[in-house]
C-alpha cells in the first residue's frame, strides 16, 4: 500500500509543508518530520503552556526512495552515527570525540539519495542515553533496553523535493497542552526510569564502545542485533 496517512505536530496550522525549511541539526538534517502515529504528534505539538496542533497529511510513496532504519539491515549504530552526524552535542571527553568519529566513519549513511527516512525520534531524554553509551559508560544492550522501553516512536521524515510533491493536507486537530504535555513528559519519565533500571545491572560482559573501536566491529556482526 503507496497510500499513507501522517501526522505533524506543530505549533502552527501547516497547509502546505514547504522543502528546505526547518532547522539543519534535527535528528536527520532538514527536512519536514512526521509521525503515522496521531497521539504521538499531540504529544510533540504541546509545550508546557501553549497547545499545538496535529496536522494530518495524506502521503503517495509510490516511486519514491525510503530509506527505513528498522529494516533488518541495519542497527542501531547507524542511527546512532546518524545523530552524530546532524544533532548538536557537546564533546565532553576525548573518548566521546574518539567513539563518535568512529561511528560517523563505520556506520553514517548517506542521505541524499532518499526522499524519505523512518527511524527513531531522539527526544532529550534518548538523546542523553546515546550520548552516554558513546561516551563508554553503557553498554550496546543497555542503550537498546532503555530504548525499548520507552517506547520512542518512529519519525517519519520528508527529504526531497519529490516527497514534498506527494504530500497533501486533510485536516487538522487541536492538541491540549494540559493533556498532551503531561503525556509527554510521563513518556520521558518512562524512558529516564528504563535507563536508571538499566544502570543498575550487571553489563560487565556486554559491548562497549571502547570494544567496538578495538575490535574494529562490522555492520554484520551479530553482537548488533
Amino acid at each position: 500500500m503507496s497510500k499513507k496517512i501522517i501526522y505533524h505536530g506543530s505549533p502552527d496550522i501547516i497547509q502546505t509543508p514547504v522543502f528546505g525549511k526547518g532547522r539543519s541539526y534535527n535528528d536527520y538534517g532538514k527536512g519536514f518530520y512526521c509521525t503515522e502515529h496521531l497521539e504521538l504528534a499531540k504529544e510533540w505539538a504541546c509545550t508546557e503552556n501553549t497547545d499545538g496542533y496535529a496536522n494530518k497529511y495524506e502521503m503517495d510513496t509510490a516511486g519514491l526512495a525510503v530509506l527505513n532504519l528498522s529494516a533488518k539491515e541495519y542497527t542501531i549504530l547507524h542511527w546512532l552515527a546518524l545523530l552524530m552526524e546532524y544533532r548538536r552535542f557537546r564533546i565532553s571527553t576525548p573518548v566521546m570525540k574518539r567513539g563518535a568519529d568512529w561511528l560517523k566513519e563505520h556506520f553514517l549513511l548517506d542521505l541524499t539519495p532518499y526522499d524519505i527516512v523512518i527511524g527513531y525520534r531522539a527526544d532529550d531524554s534518548y538523546f542523553s542515553f546515546a550520548r552516554a553509551f558513546v561516551n563508554n559508560e553503557i553498554s550496546l544492550s543497555q542503550l537498546s533496553c532503555a530504548m525499548r522501553l520507552g517506547k520512542l516512536g518512529e519519525q517519519f521524515v520528508l527529504k526531497s523535493p519529490a516527497a514534498f510533491e506527494k504530500i497533501r493536507f486533510v485536516s487538522y486537530e487541536i492538541a491540549d497542552n494540559t493533556e498532551y504535555y503531561a503525556k509527554r513528559k510521563a513518556r520521558d519519565d518512562e524512558a529516564r526510569a528504563a535507563f536508571r533500571a538499566e544502570l543498575e545491572r550487571d553489563a560487565l560482559d556486554g559491548l562497549y564502545m571502547r570494544d567496538m573501536i578495538r575490535e574494529e566491529v562490522q555492520p554484520d556482526d551479530p553482537r548488533l542485533r
